[in-house]
């Protein structure tokens, strides 16, 4: 823990995580809460366990960033960016609308999105981010109470 710049002694001590790895959503999260309650492991089982109790019929549509290679022709450079990617349900086929593609790539019905997102995740540093109505997000109904 550390204490803000300039702080005062009598000031209360502010928790601060310094940025290690790529570890940022865990410090952002401890920062927020004030204290270590995060670790890299907790957050990834998170992201994991959530997969599963997801109500997709309660979300609009996913984004994900992903880990995205860089090749010159054949050649495979060794340089990573990120990418983003767009998957959404229209009449009950979720697709990839990856921009990259040519055309929307069908995933098939909720077991068809569910393996994508595990096979992303589990390729590491993948973030998923639901889009969600008002409603849904004050009702926190994307998530299965089963």
């Amino acid at each position: 823990m550390s204490q803000a710049p300039g702080a005062q002694p009598n000031q209360p001590s502010v928790y601060h995580e310094r940025q290690r790895l790529e570890l940022c959503a865990v410090h952002a999260l401890n920062n927020v809460l004030q204290q270590q309650l995060f670790s890299q492991e907790a957050a990834d089982e998170i992201c994991k366990r959530p997969l599963s109790q997801l109500a997709l019929p309660q979300v609009l549509g996913l984004i994900l960033n992903l880990p995205s290679p860089v090749s010159l022709g054949l050649l495979s450079l060794p340089l990573r960016r990120r990418h983003w990617v767009a998957l959404r349900q229209v009449d009950g086929v979720y697709y990839n609308l990856d921009s990259k593609l040519r055309a929307p790539e069908a995933l098939g019905d909720e077991d068809g999105v569910r393996a994508f997102l595990a096979a992303a995740l589990a390729q590491g540093l993948c973030e998923v981010l639901l889009v969600v109505t008002k409603e849904v997000e004050e009702k926190g109904c994307w998530l299965r109470t089963d």
